[in-house]
C-alpha cells in the first residue's frame, strides 16, 4: 500500500503545484501581475531570479546525470571534477559569444565585458565551450572516451536549460514578436524592445523553448537508459532536435544576436543538424555492419 500512497501523494502536490504556476501565469502574462528580476535584496546586493534558476537548472541536471553514471564508465569523483569546470567553462564561454556578437557595444565600453550581472549570456557559446572542455577532460583522464562523457552530459542537459529559461521570464526578456494568441504575454513599457512600445503583448518564446526543452529531454532520458552501446547517438540526437527547435523559435524572437543579415543561432542551429544528423547516421551505419559482421 505504501507504493500507490506514496504515488498518490505525489501526484496530488503535482496538480497543485500545477495549478498555483496555471493561475500564476495567468496574472503575469494577461498584466494584472508584474513580477520583479530579484528575490531579496540586502545594500546594493540583490539575489537575481535569473542566477537562481540558472543554478537549479544546473543542480538539477548534476543530480540526474549522478543517477545515470552506472551507464557510463565514469568515476563520480571525475563527474564532480568536471562539473566544476564545465560551469566555469560555459559561463566563460557563452559570455565570449554574447560579447563576439555585440563587439560594436563592447569595443565602446570594454569595463562592460565582465559584467556579467549586466546581462549578456549565449546558450549556445556555453555549450561550445562545455564540449571544448569535455574533450580536454576526457584525454586528461584517459579512461572515459568524449562520447561517454557527451552522452551523459546531453541526456540531462536539457532539463536544465529548461528551467534556466525561466530567469528570462522573470527579466521579461528573451521574448518574441508581437502577438494576440490567447497565450500571450504582457511586458511592461520599460522592458519593451526600442520600435515596440506601443505594443503590450508578445509571443513568451522563453516559455516556448522551455517546453520544447522538456520534450528533448524527456525523449533523450529514456533513449540513452536503453541505448548501452553506441555511445554518440545521444549527442547526435541532441544536436538535432535542440537545434530544430530553437531554430524555429528564434524566427519569433526580438532580441537575436546578428551574424551581418543572418540571426546567428539560426545559422549555428543549421550547422548542428547537419552535424548530428550525419553523426547520427554513421553510427546507425556503423552498428548495422558490427550485426551483419556477427
Amino acid at each position: 500500500m505504501k507504493g500507490p500512497l506514496v504515488w498518490g501523494i505525489t501526484l496530488s502536490i503535482a496538480l497543485l503545484v500545477g495549478l498555483a504556476l496555471f493561475f500564476f501565469l495567468k496574472n503575469v502574462f494577461s498584466g494584472e501581475l508584474v513580477v520583479r528580476d530579484y528575490i531579496l535584496q540586502v545594500g546594493r546586493f540583490q539575489l537575481r531570479w535569473y542566477s537562481v534558476c540558472i543554478a537549479t537548472g544546473i543542480f538539477t541536471a548534476y543530480f540526474l546525470a549522478r543517477r545515470r553514471l552506472k551507464n557510463y564508465p565514469i568515476k563520480p569523483e571525475d563527474l564532480d571534477e568536471g562539473i566544476f569546470w564545465g560551469i566555469l567553462s560555459g559561463i566563460f564561454g557563452a559570455r565570449a559569444y554574447y560579447v563576439i556578437f555585440n563587439w560594436d557595444y563592447y569595443s565602446r565600453n570594454p569595463s562592460e565585458i565582465w559584467k556579467i550581472w549586466h546581462g549578456g549570456l549565449a546558450i549556445h557559446g556555453a555549450i561550445f565551450a562545455v564540449l571544448l572542455m569535455i574533450f580536454i577532460y576526457s584525454k586528461v583522464k584517459g579512461y572515459f572516451t568524449f562520447f561517454h562523457a557527451t552522452d551523459l552530459f546531453t541526456s540531462v542537459l536539457p532539463i536544465g536549460q529548461a528551467i534556466g529559461r525561466w530567469g528570462n521570464f522573470f527579466n521579461y526578456e528573451a521574448y518574441g514578436r508581437p502577438t494576440n494568441l490567447p497565450w500571450k504575454m504582457y511586458v511592461p513599457p520599460d522592458r519593451r524592445m526600442p520600435g515596440f512600445d506601443n505594443f503590450e503583448y508578445f509571443h513568451p518564446t522563453f516559455l516556448y523553448e522551455s517546453l520544447w526543452n522538456i520534450g528533448v529531454f524527456i525523449f533523450l532520458y529514456f533513449y540513452a537508459e536503453k541505448k548501452k552501446t553506441n555511445y554518440g547517438e545521444t549527442t547526435a540526437l541532441y544536436l538535432i532536435l535542440y537545434s530544430i527547435g530553437r531554430f524555429g523559435i528564434e524566427s519569433l524572437r526580438l532580441d537575436s544576436l546578428m551574424a551581418g543579415g543572418l540571426r546567428a543561432a539560426q545559422v549555428v542551429s543549421i550547422i548542428l543538424i547537419i552535424i548530428g544528423a550525419s553523426w547520427y547516421a554513421y553510427l546507425r551505419g556503423k552498428a548495422k555492419r558490427n550485426v551483419n559482421n556477427l
